[in-house]
């Protein structure tokens, strides 16, 4: 029988990711897949392209992890060392694959160019290998079963995600590491809520959550906290898919009832997505008149597929002078009143309402720093006006901490959240 493959670990090679300019994201899709299959990540390190450090980092990991997947460093050059160190570890000889130098031939043939021989280091396969295809490159991926017959695994993915995308998909679905990750699966469930701190989520959840620990099987909660918002996922391990959807469903319940009004997702829908959905069912069209978030407001729903259903349009008016030009707002009300006030902001909701004719009209102005702070007005002081047809004006002042990126986004976030809850 097959040992089960019960823990993993990852291995980033490329001496680029050590850098400030590029970032491990094929991490974050591997750990996704892995957790669907029950297979328990136990650590992500990223290493350089230098063959005695990738060693010592190899070693460490298989010597520890039923499974450990190594992307990057398959490429042709001479700094490419993945293939060459891992064979070596295992003690498995390199044989060149005809099949895949031939594969790689035609590939250069087809742009009219020739195949340099460096290439043929990629048909280099460790013996009992298996090759994994690559149709979106030359690098062909691998997968090893550790020839001690530890049950143990290793897989090779290029560095490129859209080749190493649907590679992995393809062990995982069906594949290899489909037959060896055994019954029992991870199995999750989401609430994500918005203005309210890590800390009074946690306060208001951990009466709920605390005995699910010491049922069996137990259901563990993480918190995590992401601009904007905070982030609950219940997750156990069970093999009935059934029995886990209605004990997760049931907690999850549980939750939301604990947390009331600030959760406004449990099917992973970011808050742009739930508010553009709630307009598109009722038929609504939303326009902003925006001043210091400088237009992020509207982008965030304007990325939404299909948005033009549901928005209207927009008034980026930073100056004093535009939002008398563009929205109406008397200069006498901004002098008496200063551009980061209520009755401005109102001005503008009322501004952007006339010109667009719009039934959803939202309105920010702030300061969102680092300078233009004062005293009765210090930065991430920010006014956001919704002025919804049928319904009066809702208008409120924040102070939102952080830096200017921080503010402006939790600026959008609030007027985002305050149409969710008008809509309900």
């Amino acid at each position: 029988m097959t040992p089960v493959l019960a823990t993993a670990e990852i291995i980033a090679v490329g001496s680029e990711l050590l850098g400030w300019t590029r970032v491990d994201t094929n991490s974050l899709f591997i750990a996704e897949r892995l957790a669907s299959l029950g297979i328990q990540l136990r650590g992500k390190s990223v290493v350089g392209d230098d063959a005695a450090r990738m060693r010592m980092f190899f070693d460490a990991a298989f010597s520890r992890s039923d499974l450990v997947v190594l992307t990057g460093g398959l490429g042709p050059t001479a700094d490419d060392l993945t293939r060459e160190v891992v064979a070596e570890a295992l003690g498995l000889p390199l044989i060149e694959d005809e099949t895949i130098t031939a594969g790689i031939r035609e590939r250069f043939a087809r742009r009219a160019m020739r195949m340099p021989e460096l290439n043929r280091r990629q048909a280099m396969v460790p013996r009992t290998a298996t090759v994994l295809p690559n149709p979106h490159g030359t690098a062909p991926g691998l997968f090893i079963s550790d020839p001690a017959a530890t049950g143990k695994c290793v897989v090779l993915l290029p560095g490129p995600p859209r080749e190493l995308q649907p590679m992995f998909d393809a062990l995982c679905q069906g594949g290899a590491l489909d037959e060896r990750a055994g019954a029992e699966r991870l199995h999750t469930v989401s609430i994500f809520t918005t203005q309210r701190s890590e800390s009074h989520v946690d306060e208001a959840a951990q009466p709920v959550y605390r005995p699910w620990l010491v049922e069996q099987p137990p259901i563990e909660t993480t918190i995590l906290a992401t601009p904007g918002q905070i982030e609950l996922h219940l997750t156990m391990r069970s093999a009935d898919a059934a029995a886990a959807s209605r004990r997760l469903d049931s907690a999850r319940a549980q939750l939301i009832a604990a947390l009331g009004d600030a959760v406004f997702s449990t099917d992973g829908r970011s808050l742009p997505a739930v508010v553009g959905d709630l307009l598109r069912q009722r038929s609504l069209t939303v326009a902003s008149a925006e001043s210091c978030t400088g237009g992020l407001f509207l982008e965030r729903l304007t990325d939404l597929p299909g948005s033009s259903d549901f928005v209207a349009g927009g008034v980026v008016a930073y100056s004093n002078a535009l939002k008398t030009d563009l929205l109406g707002v008397r200069a006498e009300l901004i002098a008496a009143h200063g551009a980061v006030s209520e009755p401005v902001a109102a001005a503008m909701a009322d501004g952007i309402r006339a010109r667009t004719q719009a039934q959803v009209n939202v309105a920010i102005t702030g300061i969102a720093g680092p300078g233009g702070g004062t005293g009765a007005k210090p930065v991430g002081t920010v006014v956001i006006a919704v002025l919804l047809e049928g319904h009066p004006l809702a208008i409120r002042t924040y102070l939102f901490p952080g830096g200017r990126q921080q503010v402006r986004l939790q600026a959008s976030q609030t007027a985002l959240d305050v149409i969710r809850r008008l809509l309900r």
